[in-house]
């Protein structure tokens, strides 16, 4: 997906958070309600990781140097794992503690009806924001389902908003609930409640985010789509005689290492195989333009299968050790 698309989505949300955050602060004040100041919470967090998410897509963008070789592709990975820590640790921590004092603490909310006026205004506004951060993700998600487009996104900027936006639709629903509970069942601890609930809701949001964004950290391979149209291009080659191996690196959501060692016949010149792996390098770049750097290796199929032979001794080795 295109950093353009991300920004859009990211822009979105950021502006809707940040308006919806004042007005339910200004709510919670009024009102004294609980699940209305976690609410707010629950915004302005959601407001500042935007902005992360805008600042970890910048950071992507800068040129390698001698530094970092590879780019900075992994800032926006690094960047978004953040954004998951900070969902659980403040919007979750701080949701939970003022449900907890209000439960333990209750009192009557004051004007409700303001609160009510926030919280139909904010799902509106949320509503939007989530129709384009489902808009843009669709685009990229082809016939797969929602959750296994999500695990093979390479874009965090996006799927992170998504689910913020769901996780934010689901808490206004449930502090609507809780102020309602409170209001007509006379029992002021269900706004604590609703608060409890939103801070779980986050919980659940950031641990999900947090887990697909560390996988993206530690490194996931390219599509399989990519790696066996790459294998194919490879093997369709008049002087190749074996793929050995293929490897494959995202280090951005358009930023992919690949690394090839390749078996050429033996009768090639030097000069015949560096034009070979030059022509595999424009097939390659020309047909997946999201692959950025290639490495090939020129290894014989016998001293390839030496060498990972004695790779799969030492891994064994070591695990029994």
């Amino acid at each position: 997906m295109a950093a353009s698309g991300s920004k859009k989505v990211i822009y979105a949300a950021l502006a809707g958070n940040f308006l919806i955050a004042v007005t339910k602060f200004v709510a919670a004040a009024w009102t004294g309600s609980s699940a209305m100041m976690s609410e707010g919470i629950h915004s302005l967090v959601d407001t500042g990781n935007q902005g992360l998410l805008l600042h970890g897509l910048k950071k992507a963008r800068q040129p390698a140097d001698e530094k970092h070789p590879f780019g900075y592709g992994v800032e926006l990975y690094f960047w978004s794992f953040v954004v998951a820590i900070l969902i659980f640790a403040v919007g979750s921590g701080i949701s939970i503690y003022e449900g907890v004092h209000k439960i333990l603490d209750p009192h009557p909310i004051a004007s409700p009806i303001v609160a009510y006026v926030v919280l139909a205004l904010a799902i509106v506004f949320e509503a939007v924001a989530w129709w384009i951060a489902f808009k843009e993700f669709n685009k990229a998600r082809g016939g797969r389902s929602l959750f296994r487009a999500v695990r093979d996104s390479k874009d965090p900027a996006v799927f992170t908003v998504l689910f913020e936006d769901t996780a934010a639709m689901a808490g206004l629903l449930v502090a609507l609930a809780g102020l309602l509970g409170a209001e007509y069942l006379a029992m002021p601890w269900l706004d604590g409640a609703a608060s409890v609930g939103i801070g779980i809701i986050l919980a659940a949001t950031a641990m999900f985010l947090a887990f697909e964004t560390k996988s993206l950290l530690v490194g996931e391979a390219a599509d399989p789509q990519v790696t066996e149209t790459v294998r194919a291009v490879v093997e369709a080659t008049p002087t190749v005689t074996r793929l050995n191996e293929i490897r494959t690196l995202h280090r951005g959501p358009n930023d992919v290492l690949l690394a090839l060692s390749v078996d050429f016949e033996d009768t090639l010149t030097a000069g015949k195989v560096e034009e070979a792996i030059h022509t595999l390098e424009l097939a390659v770049k020309a047909r997946f333009p999201i692959v950025t750097r290639i490495f090939i290796e020129v290894q014989s199929a016998r001293h390839h299968d030496e060498m990972a032979a004695a790779e799969l001794a030492a891994r064994k080795a070591s695990q029994e050790s």
